[in-house]
């Protein structure tokens, strides 16, 4: 449960983090700092058991899914867009079941298609913003600034891939440090060939860049324990909260409040998501 509440805060994290330091620049920053805490964390085994597939595939899913909710949400023009953006990535649940059933690692009944659908009605609900539920309002505030859109999509496609995919690789190993590493060396790649101007210290910003690196790791850490001793059937259940929990914890880093379509499109995704668990059998 910790480490739902734990991911929940990141929406919130990048977008600070951005402003201080730049979506590029900060980003690397994040994980840089988280994949060290990992690897501290993790000590020598992160390096060992590992399978080719799993690195080279495994490790294509993760990067492209941080780097894409990383820069989606420091790209938004808005904090209220970055908002936005945060709950596309949350299509991800539904879009696990999806994938799951198209597979075979899952059976479903007909209601999961009206609980895809919900979601992502609901996704369109909060990306209309303070306006009035509409198709235009929607189209106008995604076509003033698509790209993060587009890569909130993205990573909410990619992460269903890299959990499905990747099961049988991992051999119950995690190469999430490296992972991390990696990632934060291709930001880092992206922030010397980009325009960004200089990094400059700011003791705010470099706090919650080690606030994030450490949570991200209890994060993992809290998540991996509560799949090999828990409930998972509880686990998925209070994963599907994660929309409201990233709106509320949005609000508060952010210091706004969200209008009634953020509220109402994270419900009816958080709603749909939970259609979509009912219907699935393993």
């Amino acid at each position: 449960m910790s480490a739902i509440l734990m991911w929940s805060a990141t929406v919130g994290l990048y977008r600070n983090i951005s402003e201080i330091f730049g979506p590029i620049g900060g980003s690397a920053l994040i994980f840089t700092v988280s994949g060290i805490v990992a690897l501290i964390h993790a000590g020598p085994k992160a390096f060992r058991g590992h399978s080719p597939h799993y690195l080279l595939i495994g490790g294509a899913m993760f990067v492209t899914y941080e780097i894409a909710l990383a820069l989606a949400v420091g790209f938004a023009q808005t904090r209220a867009q970055s908002v936005e953006v945060g709950l596309i990535n949350y299509l991800w649940p539904s879009f696990t079941i999806a994938l799951a059933i198209w597979a075979g690692h899952a059976r479903a009944g007909i209601m999961v298609i009206p609980g895809i659908l919900i979601c992502l009605l609901g996704v369109f609900w909060a990306a209309t913003g303070s306006a009035n539920f509409s198709l235009a309002a929607m189209v106008h505030n995604i076509g003033s600034n698509p790209l993060p859109y587009i890569l909130a999509f993205i990573a909410a496609i990619t992460w269903p891939l890299y959990t499905i995919l990747t099961k049988g690789m991992a051999q119950g190993r995690s190469a999430v440090p490296l992972f991390l590493l990696a990632t934060a060396a291709l930001l880092w790649v992206y922030y010397g060939v980009s325009d960004q101007p200089a990094l400059v210290y700011n003791s705010k910003g470099a706090m919650m860049v080690l606030t994030f690196g450490v949570l991200t790791t209890l994060a993992y850490s809290a998540w991996t324990y509560g799949v090999n001793h828990g409930n998972l059937t509880l686990m998925a259940t209070a994963s599907y909260f994660s929309p409201l929990l990233s709106v509320m914890l949005s609000s508060v880093l952010l210091s706004m409040v969200p209008g009634l379509n953020f509220w109402l499109g994270a419900s009816l995704v958080t709603a749909g998501s939970l259609i979509c668990l009912a219907a699935t059998k393993r």
